[in-house]
């Protein structure tokens, strides 16, 4: 079921497959809550692109793409470790919320990337490149400062002392003679300034906006371009919304203008793609953020528009431009495929139940197939969504186990179904059967925290949170 990755990263001699000059520069871009239809190559009637349109257009749009996780923290990990947040037991936002009256008790999960486990960052590192971290980490203990350079980046650098929100401290504007005082101007600006510096050797760079995460505030000018574009019938009409959705292509803009000016993009994998659904719903309540139709719900949530996200990848003259693929794909994939794209062989202690598999065969042609199922498994609460639960996609049919009843199912048909709104469980018994079995080996296999019972549940008060105790 599972891969054994393997790497050595104290063998600095380690003879590799490629040399260094062959190997690619890579890009990351991970966006924060933006949902499956969040760029305009992805169908918004309102969000603007360009620059994201032009990568989709030069290489691979995957329409089955998903975060392994609704919430950030756990689907930035698996990235990084190619292991789903099960079984790194980092399975919610970092710190997570508490309910201590809901009728479920969380488990005692991991707050924090553990040190012990061989990110990709790492692995790279063994293998010739300079890596940089840029933007939102979200990944440290609660108190600890260890962040990205003690998970394998050269250099980190997040939102500058004196940030508020989305927007930046006048000494901030002045580091890099910004134009405007928007922090993911600032993230595009930054990195385009270190490929401009960098020297011979490739180069790791991951991008993790902060946007379009709450607050919902955009950049004054944009939120104004984009109010005189509203009109009744949109899907998308939250001009602060499509503000932020704008800056962040901007910020791939110039990006990918300074690998031109460098002569470094025809040697470039990027990869886009995003930590989970958009948020729709908050404390049970609508809210007039964004919308993942026709997908069900978004962040926070147990169906597909929770996890399924717009996700491209480009690289010249080893992608074929313009090409799409429906094959399911999860975040943990990105770790292994890297791996094989560059070469970087070895062998690692902390990381042998990789879950993620290489999609190389799927760069290569779009209409291969991956004979795998995805799993999700969130033993918590959210604001956004629902309470505890288990899933199993495989293929068009995605199982959902709720835990508060004593293990509800609901069963859908994506193909026939995309917005999950016929349950199917009721018709479809040795189907139901067949990928519970699944989804319960999964969890035992991969070591799954599960829920108890909660002595203290008051229907009355179940909604409220409450600070979680130190361990």
């Amino acid at each position: 079921m599972f891969r054994r990755l393997f790497l050595i990263l104290t063998a600095l001699s380690l003879a590799f497959t490629k040399a260094a000059d062959d190997k690619p520069n890579i890009i990351l871009f991970l966006a924060d809550d933006l949902g499956w239809t969040g760029l305009s190559c992805f169908e918004s009637d309102l969000y603007e692109t360009p620059h994201l349109d032009k990568l989709a257009a030069g290489g691979m749009k995957f329409t089955d793409a998903h975060s392994a996780c609704t919430v950030c923290s756990p689907s930035r990990a698996a990235i990084m470790t190619g292991m789903t947040p099960a079984q790194l037991h980092l399975t919610t936002f970092i710190a997570g919320q508490n309910r201590p009256y809901a009728k479920l008790n969380i488990p005692d999960w991991t707050l924090g990337l553990k040190e012990s486990y061989t990110t990709v960052a790492e692995a790279l590192k063994v293998g010739g490149y300079q890596t940089w971290q840029i933007g939102k980490w979200h990944l440290d203990f609660p108190g600890s400062t260890v962040g990205p350079t003690g998970h394998g980046f050269d250099f980190a650098r997040d939102r500058p002392e004196g940030s508020r929100g989305h927007f930046l401290s006048k000494e901030a504007v002045a580091e890099l003679a910004l134009e405007t005082n928007y922090a993911t101007d600032y993230f595009g600006k930054l990195a385009a300034k270190k490929i401009n510096e960098k020297s011979a050797d490739p180069f790791f760079l991951y991008l993790a906006f902060h946007v379009p995460h709450t607050p919902v505030t955009g950049r004054e000018d944009l939120v104004e371009y984009f109010e005189g574009k509203i009109t009744d019938n949109l899907v998308h009409n939250n001009p602060h919304y499509a503000a932020m959705v704008k800056s962040m292509d901007d910020a791939v803009g110039n990006v990918v203008t300074a690998l031109k000016e460098t002569g470094q993009l025809d040697n470039t994998l990027i990869i886009f793609t995003s930590d989970n659904g958009g948020l729709t719903q908050r404390n049970g309540k609508h809210d007039n953020f964004t919308e993942n139709l026709p997908l069900r719900r978004g962040k926070g949530s147990a169906f597909e528009g929770g996890t399924r996200v717009p996700t491209i990848v480009y690289w010249p003259g080893k992608i074929k431009a313009g090409t799409t693929c429906d094959e399911p794909i999860m975040g943990i994939d990105f770790y292994p495929t890297l791996l094989e794209l560059t070469g970087i062989e070895g062998s690692a202690e902390q990381n042998q139940l990789i879950e993620g598999v290489s999609i190389k065969a799927l760069l290569e042609d779009p209409d291969a197939t991956i004979d795998r199922d995805l799993y999700w498994h969130f033993p918590h609460y959210h604001a956004g969504g629902d309470s505890p639960y288990s899933s199993i996609k495989a293929k068009d049919w995605r199982l959902v186990e709720f835990f508060e009843d004593g293990g509800s199912i609901e069963l859908y048909n994506l193909k026939d179904d995309i917005s999950e709104s016929l349950d199917l469980s009721a018709t479809n018994p040795e189907i139901v059967q067949d990928l519970h079995q699944r989804l319960k080996q999964w969890r035992k296999d991969v070591g799954a925290q599960m829920m108890t019972e909660n002595s203290n549940f008051d229907p009355e008060r179940q909604g409220e949170t409450a600070k979680r105790k130190k361990r």
